[in-house]
């Protein structure tokens, strides 16, 4: 008995084909729409009852910034232990929450995470993100929500005046300014300041620009974290006392700032010899003056006799021809 042996036809083969390549272009296109995740690395959640997602959600792909975030004042806005004891002296009252938490809610008294998170700033994660930029106010509007003391001071500035805003001279991930030092960072503006007597010599002394230009009384009790931070970047008497406290009214600071030594200074001796040298040169002035004065008359007087005498001598000639002349012709009178 024979087996039966299948022929397929052409037309059998080009069907094949054509039904493969389609499913073949369905399965790719599948694979394209749904790209494989991690399962460690799961898409982020919102947090119960709360558009946010939490700072970690943004660490996946700013893990940088991130960092960088972790070890600023922001991020330890509340666990600061300078806040708890204020926060528990005013009787943890809720309104502090407002500026150090993220997603504080009035109504319920509740907040999705401790510390002010990269959304306090930028607001919720967005479901389209990246594909939706995060949102952000690009001046000092969005930090006066909790700094309203220094942005009101920053305004009476000429920082303010100009509308030199916050971000100009902090990061705002690190909050550090943006040069290695303070000097580095306001000399990019004022490049002429040191050639004064005051900026140079606080200068060599290894002064900052800020230790004067945004100097702030001590805060030595709790005043519910507002107090004065020195952005008016005015130099007042206390910029001064803060250092010179014990010798204010005293020459000692003055006399160091200008390279001498406080054990050089004179003794009542020496002042006293300065004092006789400077009356004995008085005298010599005087005696030269007057010694001038005598000089001027006796000249004077020299001169005046040579020049009388001659205008005399020469008067007298004149009468005398004159009179020759009226003698010379005593008809005429007649």
């Amino acid at each position: 008995m024979k087996n039966p042996v299948l022929h397929f036809g052409k037309p059998v083969w080009v069907t094949f084909s054509l039904v493969f390549a389609i499913c073949l272009a369905i399965g790719v296109a599948i694979s394209l729409a749904n790209p494989v995740s991690a399962a460690s690395n799961p898409a982020p959640q919102p947090q119960d009852d709360t558009p946010y997602y939490g700072s970690d959600a943004c660490a996946g792909c700013h893990k940088e910034t991130h960092e960088t975030w972790s070890g600023t004042l922001h991020a330890q806005a509340f666990s600061s232990p300078i806040f708890q004891e204020d926060w528990t002296k005013q009787g943890s009252a809720t309104a502090c929450l407002e500026c150090h938490t993220t997603g504080f809610d009035k109504t319920s008294g509740k907040f999705a995470e401790e510390g002010v998170t990269c959304e306090a700033c930028h607001g919720p994660l967005q479901k389209e993100h990246p594909k939706t930029p995060m949102p952000i106010t690009p001046d000092y509007t969005l930090c006066a929500g909790c700094h309203k003391t220094t942005t009101d001071e920053w305004r009476a500035s000429k920082h303010g005046q100009i509308n030199l805003n916050c971000e100009a001279c902090h990061n705002p991930h690190s909050q550090a300014p943006r040069a290695e030092t303070i000097n580095e960072l306001c000399s990019n503006c004022h490049k002429d300041t040191g050639s004064s007597f005051t900026h140079g010599t606080h200068a060599n002394s290894g002064l900052q620009c800020s230790d004067c230009h945004m100097a702030t009384a001590p805060h030595t009790t709790s005043t519910g974290g507002l107090f004065a931070t020195g952005h008016t970047f005015a130099v007042g008497s206390e910029a001064c006392i803060n250092c010179h406290k014990d010798t204010v009214h005293t020459r000692d600071t003055i006399v160091k700032l200008t390279g001498e030594q406080a054990g050089t200074l004179p003794t009542s001796e020496e002042l006293q010899k300065k004092v006789s040298e400077q009356e004995q040169a008085i005298q010599n002035l005087e005696s030269q003056s007057t010694v001038r004065l005598y000089t001027g008359l006796m000249q004077g007087a020299i001169v005046g006799l040579i020049v009388g005498g001659v205008a005399a001598w020469v008067v007298s000639r004149r009468i005398r021809i004159v009179e020759v002349e009226e003698n010379d012709n005593p008809e005429e009178k007649n």
